[in-house]
């Protein structure tokens, strides 16, 4: 009985593996058509997005399942996280700014702003006082160059997506004091779901065929960065770390402290790679966390987890952090991970239906999911203003409030803000799009002592109203609410129908 069962298992893996063999053949078929429609001045680096690709798919292809064994997952080590507080006490050296000179900023510029109905790089939505997301970092990096008389550079990493937009923008930046580089990240083909092969036919990807290809996520960065030639080229100049974080993050500013302790590490030894990690919140707990996984540190997100543990994942007891994406690397490490090929990240598999029904999925890695490749690899938990990212209308409303001071490109909790938490907002459907955001408020509303903020429906808001406590606001459907100027809200559920005449 045993020997058959035996049997039939070599027999279903060899089974397996044959199936594994056709789909790759299958693939590098399509892949070569695709590759034979390029241009000579496009062959070279669609060949080098073609080439990374099928290193993915080789490994999707080999992988099955949730790829992390529960039962390894241990608490990290106590000295494997550090507390921002014990980095920042060390305090600064009289040199900082031979230390800013080996520092290069890196903003991961791939994503369009869709998700808030906007056309066009995300990065160039307007976020306080008329000014974008890439206005406030040039600001930040500005600042920084012109206090200490240093040379910060700011690179861009664009996706096809992002790139022209992107760089007919820079125009503006051409007398700020930042040298400002850009580089592309891969360009690869969707997969259709059922037959597993991309659903382009060539490499084109305007029209009709700019559903066929993505960015490969922001894991990407590794090969990109390296194939750019880019790399190479800030190690020339004597940089060695980059600070990496998403532009929508406005409180991923440069901390001095942090970079002092990679320069000048107290034990004398170097790490090639920090994560900043920040407590969870009940708002959190997708976020991936740091774990001590086969006595490396390990990024786990929650694609990752098998289903039976996916609860105890999101408790705030057990994983008590998580990963910002702010993140300090050394070039050199990049480099010589990259030359080896010795870069592990984890793929995450992303579903998507395409606007005529078809389904399709596309690989991504993650940048921190990489810790584990390099040495000496570090968490420090920093204070939750430096995590303040931009995804909704409801994170707009958070910035583009008083609870904000923008000072050179930062933005800062107002002091008259009595507690340091963030209110919780939730804008209703209505409030989705920008424009519509932008139309509903007369002007952004007092919100220094708010808590919470809950809106429904088709709801408007006059000058200058003051939201205080908890304020609750929803119209039925059908119903209109219209807040009127200069209203105060403490501690209110305002519901049914209000509208304000002018007489």
């Amino acid at each position: 009985e045993d020997f058959s069962k035996a049997m039939s298992q070599a027999g279903s893996s060899q089974f397996q593996e044959v199936i594994r063999q056709e789909l790759e053949y299958s693939m590098k078929v399509e892949l070569d058509k695709i590759l034979a429609t390029a241009s000579s001045n496009e062959l070279e680096h669609t060949k080098k997005d073609l080439e990374g690709f099928k290193k993915l798919f080789h490994r999707f292809l080999q992988e099955k399942g949730p790829s992390v064994d529960w039962g390894k997952i241990q608490r990290p080590p106590e000295d494997s996280i550090q507390p921002y507080e014990k980095i920042k006490a060390r305090g600064l050296p009289d040199n900082i700014a031979s230390v800013l000179n080996k520092l290069v900023v890196v903003k991961l510029n791939g994503g369009l702003g869709t998700s808030m109905g906007c056309k066009g790089p995300k990065s160039l939505i307007g976020v306080r006082n008329e000014n974008t997301f890439l206005d406030l970092t040039v600001q930040q990096i500005e600042h920084l160059n012109k206090s200490y008389n240093t040379d910060v550079p700011l690179v861009l990493m664009n996706s096809f997506n992002t790139d022209d937009d992107t760089k007919k923008i820079l125009q503006k930046y051409s007398h700020s004091r930042v040298k400002i580089y850009t580089f592309n990240q891969s360009r690869y083909p969707r997969i259709n779901k059922e037959t597993l092969l991309p659903i382009a036919k060539d490499v084109s990807y305007s029209g009709e065929n700019t559903e066929c290809w993505y960015p490969p996520g922001h894991g990407d960065i590794y090969a990109s960065f390296y194939n750019s030639g880019l790399l190479d080229n800030l190690i020339a100049e004597g940089k060695e770390y980059i600070f990496v974080s998403n532009i929508d993050n406005l409180g991923a500013t440069v901390d001095l402290y942090i970079l002092n302790h990679l320069m000048n590490p107290p034990n004398g030894k170097r790490c090639e790679f920090v994560m900043e990690v920040t407590n969870k919140t009940r708002a959190d707990v997708k976020g991936g966390t740091l774990t001590q996984y086969e006595n490396k540190l390990r990024l786990v997100e929650i694609a990752q987890v098998p289903k039976a543990h996916v609860d105890e994942f999101k408790s705030v007891s057990k994983f008590k952090i998580f990963n910002t994406n702010n993140l300090w690397i050394a070039l050199s490490a990049i480099k010589r991970l990259q030359e080896k090929n010795a870069i592990d990240m984890e793929i995450i598999v992303n579903p998507k239906t395409l606007d005529g029904g078809l389904n399709v999925i596309q690989l991504e890695t993650a940048v921190g999911a990489a810790i584990k490749s390099f040495e000496n690899s570090l968490g420090i938990n920093v204070p939750r203003s430096r995590f303040l990212p931009v995804k909704t209308t409801s994170d707009l409303l958070l910035v583009m409030s008083n609870l904000y001071s923008l000072n050179a490109g930062s933005l800062t909790m107002s002091e008259k803000r009595e507690f340091p938490t963030v209110p919780l907002v939730k804008l209703g459907s209505s409030f989705t799009k920008v424009q519509d955001y932008l139309r509903r408020f007369e002007s952004i509303p007092d919100m220094l002592e708010l808590d919470h903020l809950t809106v429904s429906g088709d709801v408007t808001f006059g000058k200058n109203v003051s939201l205080k406590g908890t304020v609750i606001i929803i119209a039925n459907h059908g119903d209109r609410i219209d807040i009127p100027a200069g209203a105060v809200l403490e501690n209110k559920i305002v519901s049914g129908n209000l509208r304000i005449l002018d007489h």
